[in-house]
């Protein structure tokens, strides 16, 4: 008996993975690369004349390389780990981000928002680490539940729960941009899962409702608050950006400023683009052109025609990883897959959108361009796993041919 354990032992091979994605690897590094160049151009200009940057032109970019050389480890490193390890690592991951968002809400606020603290002088923003523990944390409990998730009260309202709890300590720093997409991208990953249409629609109109409700109040008890100066510039802030939304040009020297800097900027690149490095916006006109504003720098040097290229490049990148996520056959991987691409096509769809006034300004990152390490290092993370999923979407097909082979080989020797 155990002679013939033995020899199965030894006959038997454990399936090996296959290769990741390579596409998605070279669009990745593609991009990031992108990013690093367009940082450059973006902020060279101002902190050259700056003493508060030591008049280094290169100010902005050293971070943003140490931001992508340890990005580019952590991809790499998680790209080797079968992806199905974080479906074990989802909980310790989430209390972590849990922990870091309650302990960012006692810091001072930067730019008016607890969002931020420092280690060893580099900024670390746990909002970034918020998006992709949500979609692991849902990835596993919907994969857990099954056709549970359907039914509202022991499948449906656990889950919205978890997405309650994250998105409140994201509003408490205030940050309405990362509550958005991190809302927006859970709900794909539920409707992804398998939820009823029924109860998300329900949901969005409670949302609704309960924003309309929770703002109305506070501006009720703020204006019999004869104390809050500050309140009252946070409200005014609010209502500018929205009118600015509507008609920036009504007030462009004020509220409508940023929206209308961001407009001549595009109208600026006309077709061919002012040439690289050539952006007259980016100086002390379009407020940070390196982060919020980096698609109107892109827009006025590359002009039409390169930033037409860019969007197709990034618009194919998300599509690839799509076409991953749906060829996985572990529903985990899908909707983790699902849940990362979607996040990048969110945050990009939001950022691109506020610069070119499609959509109200918010203030977020443009993943892989924008200078920000936490974002950056976040986003390479979650690039990590989606090519560790393509090396199991690969492996079927590579078997398959293994199997074929080894058939036709078996024939010709009978």
């Amino acid at each position: 008996m155990s002679s013939v354990k033995g020899t199965t032992t030894k006959n038997v091979s454990l399936p090996k993975r296959g290769t990741p994605d390579f596409q998605l690897l070279i669009l990745t590094l593609l991009l990031v690369g992108f990013g690093l160049v367009m940082v450059f151009s973006s902020s060279s200009s101002l902190t050259l004349a700056s003493e508060k940057f030591g008049n280094d032109p290169l100010f902005f970019v050293k971070r943003q390389i140490i931001w992508v050389v340890l990005g580019s480890i952590v991809m790499f490193m998680t790209m080797n780990i079968h992806y199905t390890k974080f479906k074990k690592w989802y909980a310790p991951i989430f209390m972590i981000t849990l922990v870091l968002l309650l302990f960012v809400a006692s810091t001072e606020k930067i730019n008016g928002a607890k969002s931020w603290f420092s280690i060893g002088g580099l900024g670390i923003q746990p909002t970034e680490l918020a998006k992709i523990s949500i979609i692991l944390y849902l990835a596993a409990l919907i994969t857990k539940k099954g056709e549970r998730l359907r039914d509202l009260r022991t499948g449906y309202i656990p889950v919205m729960v978890i997405v309650g709890i994250v998105a409140g300590l994201i509003m408490m720093q205030p940050d309405l941009g990362s509550c958005l997409i991190l809302v927006a991208t859970s709900g794909l990953v539920i409707y992804a899962g398998g939820a009823s249409m029924k109860h998300i629609m329900a949901s969005i109109a409670l949302l609704v409702l309960g924003v309309g409700i929770v703002m109305g109040a506070k501006t009720a008890i703020d204006s019999l608050s004869p104390s809050s100066e500050t309140v009252a510039v946070n409200q005014d802030y609010k209502q500018d950006r929205i009118s600015a939304f509507i008609n920036p040009l009504a007030n462009a020297e004020d509220s409508g400023f940023n929206i209308v800097q961001s407009l001549i900027a595009l109208g600026e690149g006309g077709t061919h683009g002012s040439g690289f490095g050539q952006s007259i916006q980016k100086l002390h006109y379009l407020p940070y052109p390196y982060t919020d504003f980096i698609f109107a720098v892109i827009g006025e040097e590359l002009g039409f025609v390169g930033t037409s290229i860019f969007l197709l490049v990034y618009l194919y990148f998300i599509w690839r990883g799509i076409l991953i996520a749906l060829r996985c056959t572990d529903p985990f991987g899908t909707l983790v897959g699902i849940g990362v691409m979607g996040l990048i096509a969110i945050q990009a769809f939001v950022n691109i959108g506020g610069v070119t006034n499609t959509i109200p300004l918010t203030g977020v990152t443009l993943p892989f361009i924008s200078y920000g390490g936490s974002s950056l290092l976040v986003t390479m993370l979650s690039m990590g796993i989606m090519l560790s999923i393509s090396r199991e979407t690969n492996r079927p097909a590579k078997e398959e041919v293994t199997k074929s082979v080894t058939t036709v080989r078996q024939v010709r020797a009978r």
